[in-house]
């Protein structure tokens, strides 16, 4: 259960045994506040996963213990409670950043069904929080520890670029690594705590890729029994990845043009333009020259997302990097399946080396997962290798 302590702030006595009750016997920890600065009292001593406050109370209003616990406490969830005469206060707090609201008078379903989606919400926070984490934590993933010069390039231009708030295209060959770079970038900028959203383009079927982008509105098509946010939506204020982005269908690359320009899409079925704050990672393994020339790719949306270009060289053409990926791949597998540390015999490094890698570093960690998987000997020669 990801909520487990709650502040309860409200002035009426009723209310506030009638909700301490409910929610003690779903098994939270909760604490009561007859008023505002009882409330700024709990909050700089407890910390909470969750407050609830009345909105109208004699010495601070809940719009002020808002504002107040926003500082003093941000990760915490905040439901605010309010009669149908001041649902104007409702949308202000939520303007705020109020979590939601409830109106009185409210059933026992209503505050659980709430308290439900709060708990979810929270643990979607704490989950992205992990990930975050993972992505920007000092050590960063061996497969981004480079040996070779053009590839400590690509790193070092993808961090600078980074803190800009410019849309980047990453090419390169299937395999080169395009998402990690992606994950990299928005790990050291401005957005780096708030939502990266990834879309793989070329894996959704025409006829659901505009809904996965812009979302729809409940009976916008068939199947469609409920209201779906969309990629954008979910990306709003943070980073979205096209991963295959020429793979886009040709009929919807003006309405992404429109997004990209003017920070606005409806949902399908929808009426009313959105605004969004996203910012725009793109990959492609395509000659996007060729990609426009074959009228894949529309020129203006080319020149909108493609204000950075990044390339990302085959590894191939990094042969100094190809033994540090070997190294990391095999201790990496070997600790995943509970097997002893392999080596490298002289000659398999050497053949390592002189092979190509048409597949790229994708095709080396398949190969290497099968050396540790399939073979028993502790050293790793030529033979073991199936290139």
């Amino acid at each position: 259960m990801t909520l487990e302590k709650i502040l309860i702030v409200d002035d009426e006595p009723l209310m506030r045994q009638f909700l301490e009750e409910a929610l003690m016997q779903k098994g939270y920890d909760v604490e009561v506040a007859e008023n505002g600065k009882k409330a700024f009292a709990a909050l700089r001593k407890s910390s909470f996963d969750l407050m609830i406050t009345d909105m109208k109370m004699p010495d601070h209003s809940g719009l002020e213990v808002l504002k107040r616990a926003k500082v003093s406490a941000p990760q915490m969830l905040t439901i605010v409670m309010t009669a149908h005469g001041t649902i104007e206060n409702a949308v202000e707090a939520m303007r705020l950043g109020a979590f939601n609201y409830l109106l009185k008078p409210f059933t026992p379903d209503a505050l659980e069904m709430l308290i439900d989606k709060a708990g979810k919400h929270l643990s979607l926070v704490h989950e992205n929080t992990y990930l975050r984490e993972e992505i920007a934590s000092k050590e960063l993933p061996l497969e981004l520890i480079a040996q070779s010069p053009v590839m400590k390039k690509v790193l070092d231009e993808a961090v600078r670029v980074a803190k800009s708030q410019a849309s980047v295209l990453i090419h390169g060959e299937s395999g080169t690594g395009k998402e990690v770079i992606s994950s990299l970038i928005h790990a050291h900028s401005p957005r780096q705590n708030a939502p990266y959203i990834r879309v793989n383009c070329a894996a959704i079927p025409d006829t659901l890729i505009e809904s996965e982008f812009f979302g729809h509105e409940k009976g916008a098509f068939t199947g469609a029994s409920a209201k779906r946010l969309g990629r954008f939506e979910l990306a709003h204020g943070g980073t979205l990845l096209l991963d295959e982005v020429t793979e886009i269908p040709l009929s919807l690359q003006p309405k992404l043009l429109r997004v990209i320009q003017e920070q606005e899409f409806e949902r399908v079925g929808g009426s009313r333009s959105l605004s969004v704050d996203v910012r725009l990672l793109s990959t492609t393994n395509r000659d996007l020259r060729e990609a426009i020339k074959n009228q894949i790719l529309r020129e203006d949306l080319f020149y909108r997302l493609n204000v950075i270009p990044l390339h990302l060289p085959p590894l191939r053409e990094r042969k100094e990097d190809i033994l540090p990926l070997t190294r990391y791949f095999l201790q990496k597998f070997c600790r995943k399946n509970g097997i002893q540390p392999k080596t490298l015999s002289a000659a398999a490094e050497k053949k390592l080396e002189a092979y190509p890698w048409p597949g790229n570093i994708r095709e080396l960690a398949n190969v290497l997962e099968r050396v540790v998987v399939l073979d028993y000997d502790p050293e790793i020669t030529p033979n073991h290798l199936s290139i």
